[in-house]
């Protein structure tokens, strides 16, 4: 029977870390202990109280920004306490509820049919199983390592585009693929730091190793082979006051 038109395609799960190189690990470790003195805010910065809340904002964080989602989030999980109040909001509703998100009319059909599913299939609860979350609809690999590294506590590697471009720069993984990347930094890292790691190249990437990366302000620029690095902006020479002139 041909499969259906739009039915979700089962992502492979990650494959086990290969041996990594014994010098990378250690240049891996010392990014990471120099990252976490930079960054001791380290950790989510989507505020929640709950899996399901964190399983919420982190859908409603897609192309927004997490200042954003915690501005609508405030209101939005007090009225809308467990997965049947997201299955039940009436047409429209739930749309006005996150409509200062971006892309409402999505994240809405999202957050119904993940409620749905946990509805059907967990009793309503968030499940802490990899598996079990990415079938949830609208949950990849990320969502569900977010959601099973800061609300559950298991070791997880999450990979979001700053992570991605983070990585690459620093050659802790020369993937494209996120999958490949969650491969490569479960290698590189211990599982006990699986989720600082994580945040701390979440937090570089948002604040120094943006897109065109301040490299002058990098607390690793000493241990990073990015071949482009920027250079602080010239100083501006002062304009020469005119001499005064001699008395006669």
């Amino acid at each position: 029977m041909p499969a259906r038109t739009g039915a979700k395609r089962p992502r492979a799960a990650a494959k086990a870390a290969r041996p990594p190189d014994p010098a990378l690990r250690g240049r891996a470790a010392a990014i990471l202990a120099r990252l976490a003195k930079a960054y001791p805010d380290w950790g989510p910065t989507l505020e929640f109280s709950s899996p399901l809340e964190l399983l919420v904002a982190t859908i409603l964080a897609a192309q927004a920004q997490d200042e954003r989602i915690n501005q609508v989030t405030h209101g939005l999980f007090q009225k809308y306490r467990t997965a049947a109040d997201y299955a039940a909001a009436p047409p429209g509703e739930l749309e006005r509820d996150i409509k200062a998100t971006g892309f409402y009319n999505q994240k809405a059909k999202a957050l119904r049919a993940m409620a749905r599913g946990l509805l059907d299939g967990h009793g309503g609860e968030v499940p802490s199983e990899m598996d079990a979350l990415t079938k949830l609809h609208g949950v990849g690999r990320k969502t569900a390592s977010i959601v099973l590294g800061a609300a559950f506590g298991i070791p997880s590697v999450a990979v979001d585009r700053h992570v991605a471009r983070v990585a690459g720069r620093l050659r802790l993984s020369r993937a494209t693929d996120p999958d490949r990347i969650e491969e490569d930094l479960r290698g590189v890292y211990p599982k006990k730091d699986w989720v600082r790691a994580t945040w701390c190249l979440v937090l570089h990437g948002r604040r120094i190793c943006r897109p065109t990366p301040l490299c002058p302000e990098c607390p690793v620029i000493a241990l990073c082979p990015y071949p482009k690095k920027t250079k602080p902006p010239r100083a501006t020479p002062r304009p020469s006051r005119p001499r005064a002139g001699r008395g006669r």
